[in-house]
Formats: structure tokens, sequence, C-alpha cells
């Protein structure tokens, strides 16, 4: 018999608000089931995770089989074999440089060993003045510390700012609301080539890396650089001798419509952070991959000094090993490329409806709007109004999951993700744009 839950026992729980949210009951597919029968399409995944959609049968085998051998395996006590077998099949369909494996359980932790790893390179080298790495503003890394100080993102970082490493920082990408008040192509790429004033300014001899999304997520919203913005970027972490780490935690795993999102650009990074849509939500995991000569300069100079107790765990890599041939063998990042066409220009067809929509943006099945209070100006509407979470919340009642983000730094304009599970269909994009087009019909008229 199911055990009925007591109010009084929901509200022992808390995360980032006191909002009280619908009980989650079943979820298959793209669909969830709250614990009044009500339907959701889950048209973000999530947190942008389930990659291969919920309730996988193959993943419960996987999970059931490995069950009955080992859930648990300490990294320097013993090897196993999911662990191995995930890391062969990722170097095996990586970039060819990419050939070293070190799993985490999570983004933030991933970035952070990314950094780590980086770092106690040049250490290693006797480089040790090399501490800074630069990233972007805005951008979003995790939020432990060390990632947290990579991120820019005003209001997760304010409250930890005493504690925060700081970072220095260039402009993103973010062609909408240009920084610099110029339009591509004649801007000839200057939030790029700001990286190398910003190593300038702070002594080559003291970066480590520069640290980027290939495709914005959750800061700016399915943010697409421009074409030639990565072969910039290369060239300059090239020529000052610095790492290029891309953080594919959200990317990764067929959501922009290649495996990575690298593969858009030939973008050859050092280190490459993963998360997210490797294991697709069943179970905590990520990795980091980089190249065997940083690797084996760590290693050879005492060992990598970093580590997590579930690092490799058997469970998590059983898991991420059952989704990622899901991905391959279902060819789920060809599905995200060509249902992401035909997202994309449903959501372009509803910008011509709604003046509220600025900008769509994106990639595969990592798509966005911008909503804005005037289309002409792009003047964003008041902050205090917080419309993303408006048009989140009338969607919500429509039954449809989407995911509310600020643009201009966490501190106003409003986007929202749409992202919905790699084994979407035609005719299921079409319903989660009917669905959003009902939304934005509600919100317009509560403005």
């Amino acid at each position: 018999m199911e055990e009925k839950l007591s109010d009084s026992a929901r509200g022992f729980l808390f995360y980032q608000s006191d909002k009280k949210l619908p009980l989650i009951k079943k979820a298959k597919g793209i669909r969830i089931w709250d614990e009044s029968g009500k339907e959701y399409i889950d048209a973000c995944s999530g947190a942008i995770i389930c990659n291969i959609g919920h309730g996988n049968e193959r993943v419960e085998k996987a999970i059931r089989e490995q069950a009955q051998k080992a859930f648990f395996a300490y990294r320097t006590q013993f090897e196993n074999e999911p662990a191995v077998l995930l890391a062969e099949q990722l170097v095996n369909h990586s970039a060819p440089h990419l050939n070293k494996v070190f799993f985490v359980s999570g983004g933030s932790e991933a970035v952070e060993s990314a950094i780590k790893l980086s770092r106690q390179y040049f250490y290693s080298k006797g480089q040790g003045s090399r501490y800074l790495f630069v990233s972007r503003t805005p951008s979003y890394h995790g939020s432990t510390l060390g990632a947290l100080a990579l991120t820019s993102y005003a209001p997760l970082e304010i409250p930890f700012g005493p504690m925060i490493q700081s970072y220095p920082k260039i402009p993103a990408p973010y062609c909408y609301r240009c920084i610099y008040g110029k339009a591509y192509p004649r801007c000839n790429i200057e939030c790029a080539r700001a990286l190398e004033t910003t190593i300038l300014e702070h002594g080559q001899d003291n970066v480590a890396a520069f640290v980027v999304e290939p495709i914005v997520g959750a800061s700016i919203g399915a943010l697409v650089p421009p074409e030639n913005y990565f072969s910039v970027v290369q060239d300059i972490c090239r020529k000052y001798g610095i790492h290029l780490i891309l953080d594919e935690v959200m990317t990764g795993f067929g959501r922009t419509g290649k495996l990575f999102a690298y593969e858009h650009w030939g973008v050859e990074a050092d280190i490459v952070a993963l998360s997210k849509g490797m294991a697709s939500g069943y179970y905590p995991l990520g990795a980091v991959m980089a190249s065997e000569h940083i690797v084996d300069q760590v290693l050879r100079a005492g060992g990598f000094a970093h580590g997590h107790t579930y690092a490799g765990n058997p469970m998590a890599c059983a898991v991420g090993l059952e989704v990622f041939k899901i991905i391959i063998e279902e060819h789920l990042s060809e599905n995200s490329a060509a249902m992401g066409q035909i997202l994309k220009a449903g959501l372009e067809e509803l910008a011509k409806k709604y003046a509220i929509i600025g900008e769509v943006r994106g990639k595969g099945l990592l798509t966005a709007i911008e909503l804005v209070k005037d289309p002409d100006t792009r003047e964003p509407f008041p902050a205090e109004k917080n419309i993303n979470m408006l048009l989140t919340d009338v969607a919500a009642q429509n039954g449809l999951i989407i995911y509310p983000r600020k643009p201009i730094n966490g501190l106003s304009g409003d986007h929202v993700l749409i992202a919905p599970p790699l084994i979407i269909n035609e005719q299921e994009v079409y319903e989660i744009v009917g669905r959003l087009d009902s939304a934005l019909k509600s919100t317009v008229k509560k403005i």
C-alpha cells in the first residue's frame, strides 16, 4: 500500500524557495504526471538533462543487472567494468586527442575538476604562477565555489562574493545585446578578441585557461556564437599557451544536433567537462575528458591531487554506458538536429505572432526565446515583473514545463529555454509549440 505524504512532511524539505510544487507520480517519454493525474510535457528535459526521456526500459534493465553485481566500488581499491567500458566508448566517439577520462557525479564537479587538472598541469611543469581562469559574462559553470568563481550570474554570486576567487571575465558573444554596440560581422568579433586583451592585462604567465560553453545554456539562453568565434578563441589560446576548457555539461550528448557541440566548429579543446545528458537524469554522473599529454604530465609528477568518493561509481557508469549506447544506436543526435529545425521554425512563427518575443535562439534541441517589452528597441521588461516566471507558471498551468532565466547577468531581461528530450517526434514538437502559443496568449493578457 502506497504511503500518503502529509503536508507537514512535505514542509521539511527545502531547495531554492518555499514555492509549493506539484508532486510527481510518474514520468514516461517526454511526459510527466503529478499526484492529481495532470499531464505535463517536459519541454526542458528537467534541467536540460533528460536527453533520452523518462522511464527508458533499457536503462531500467541495466540498473537491475548492475544491482546484482555491485552498487559501489572505491576508485583507489578497485576498477569496475562499467567505468572502463564507458571511458572506452567516450574516447572512441570523441575528438581523437581527448583520450583520457576522469569520472565525477555532476556538472559543477566536472568543471571544478577540469580547472584543477589544468592548474596542476602547469604547476607540475614549474609554471606555478598560472592560476587565473578566464571565463565570460554572463555565464554559468556551476554552484560549488570553484565553479561559481567562473560563473557570472549576479544572483548566484552576490551572497558568496567574499568567499569566491576573483577571476577575469570577458563579454559573451551576446549579439542581440552587444556590449560594444556593434553588429556581426562588422564587429570583427571584438568579444572574442577581448580574450587576448585580458590575457595581456593579467600577464600571460598568470593565465592557465579560458573556460567557455560552446553554446551558452541557462545564463543567456541557447546563445549560439558567431561562426568564426571559436577559430579566433582557439588561435589566442594557442598563441599564449593556455588551455581551452569547454563546458559541455549542458550541450553534450546530442543536445545541439551533434554528439558534442564542439563538433559544429571543429574546436580542439584541451579539456572538456561533461554531465547532464551523460546519464540523462537516471543517476548522478559527469566526466572530464582531456588529452593524454596533460594527464600523463600530472600523473608523472605524483598524481592528480583531486577526487570524489563516488568517482567512477559502478552503478552510475552502468547507467551512463546504457544511455550512451541509446544515444548512438537510436541516432538521437541526428533526431535532435532534425526536430530542432522544426521546433525553431515553430518558435519563429510564434515570434511573428507575439511582439514580446524579441529573439529566437538555439541549435538542435537547445532553443530559447527572449522576451522584451519593446521589440524595436529591445528594451527589457522591468526586472520586478519577472515575465519569464509569469510565462513559466502559465505554461505549467497549460501542462508545459519550460525553463526560465534572466539573460542580463541574472538581474534583468527574460528568457525561457525550450529543450525537450531528444526522443521527441514531429507531432510532439507541434504539441509543444501549440501549448506555448496558448501560454503566450494568456501571458500577454496578464502583462
